[in-house]
């Protein structure tokens, strides 16, 4: 299903999640798939317990085979010049989400999915937001309800200290991708995630 594809992969700052994401890259590509990878400048710059700018932009140039996409300018071919099948961002922050929902472009990965909208291709989405059931949660309704756009399953990851956050399981991203592909959203989309006692 993915052999020959081309597949955007947008990165947003939920730093915490990378190390659950960034294999996927390779797992496209193991799949026959060329994985196009896109980053924002938080991405970039960001130094935080979970490492450095400098050490996830290598890690996600190593995984993909390809340099990564940094500058809104250099997104913007991904639109009709240079299109991709599907566009991922995962993980796409509630930040993302909202500006997503309210058409800010004003990030390499926004301006990847708004390329990719315009050229009627899915882009799949992975959130990862501590505020996903707070005030995002209207630009998450407003997201799955725009066409074209797929949200890889998610739930809450803990709903006892952090009820307002929601996490996509990443381990359906490429079920989820495929889906899209071929016009659907998979199912179920709302998901109970394993949560210690």
């Amino acid at each position: 299903m993915l052999k020959g594809k081309r597949i955007g992969f947008g990165i947003t700052a939920s730093h915490c999640t990378y190390e659950d994401v960034i294999p996927k890259i390779r797992l496209f590509r193991d799949l026959g798939a060329t994985v196009v990878p896109v980053a924002t400048h938080s991405v970039l710059t960001a130094a935080t317990r979970f490492g450095t700018g400098d050490e996830w932009i290598r890690r996600i140039t190593e995984e993909a085979g390809a340099p990564v996409i940094t500058s809104i300018l250099d997104a913007e071919p991904l639109g009709p010049k240079n299109p991709v099948d599907c566009m991922v961002i995962a993980p796409m922050t509630g930040n993302s989400i909202s500006r997503l929902a309210n058409a800010v472009t004003d990030s390499p990965v926004l301006m990847a999915a708004k390329a990719t909208l315009r050229n009627g291709t899915p882009v799949v989405i992975g959130i990862s937001t501590n505020d996903a059931l707070g005030l995002n949660g209207q630009n998450i309704m407003k997201l799955l309800n725009t066409k074209n756009i797929y949200f890889i399953p998610f739930g809450q990851d803990d709903p006892v200290k952090k009820p307002n956050s929601l996490i996509s399981d990443f381990t359906k991203m490429v079920e989820t991708v495929e889906a899209a592909i071929g016009g659907r959203q998979l199912q179920p989309l709302l998901i109970s995630h394993q949560t210690e006692k």
